[in-house]
């Protein structure tokens, strides 16, 4: 199941750092190098985070969780920069709507690799 989910989170993943880079890139100048550099920093985290699980062996299902658990938390984290900029005017709601549609798709994966390392963690 990890091999065919990690190729749809993968391309999934890039889109979604290559919008919110150049949303950031299009922030004011003050907000680009503060709020956005924490968001570059959580995006890059929770890339490293999707190689890693990339790499994982199908075997260990408890680290395997908690990997996946800290890519949720990145984008948990995400969202909030997202209602940050959207609630201060750095972005419209347009570009809020298609980050936060593509951080929902993410979230889908993930949340199924996560049932599904569950269920058969409990084996």
């Amino acid at each position: 199941m990890l091999e065919e989910n990690k190729l749809k989170l993968i391309p999934k993943a890039e889109v979604y750092v290559e919008y919110v880079i150049n949303l950031i890139i299009k922030l004011p100048r003050t907000e680009k190098f503060s709020i956005g550099t924490e968001y570059k920093l959580s995006l890059y985290k929770m890339l490293e985070e999707i190689m890693l699980l990339n790499k994982m062996n199908k075997s260990s299902n408890v680290s395997v969780i908690s990997v996946l658990n800290k890519i949720d938390a990145y984008l948990l984290v995400q969202r909030i920069y997202l209602r940050i900029m959207v609630k201060n005017k750095w972005i419209d709601k347009k570009k809020f709507n298609t980050c936060m549609g593509l951080i929902y798709e993410i979230g889908k994966i993930l949340g199924g690799l996560i049932k599904f390392y569950a269920k058969n963690n409990k084996k």
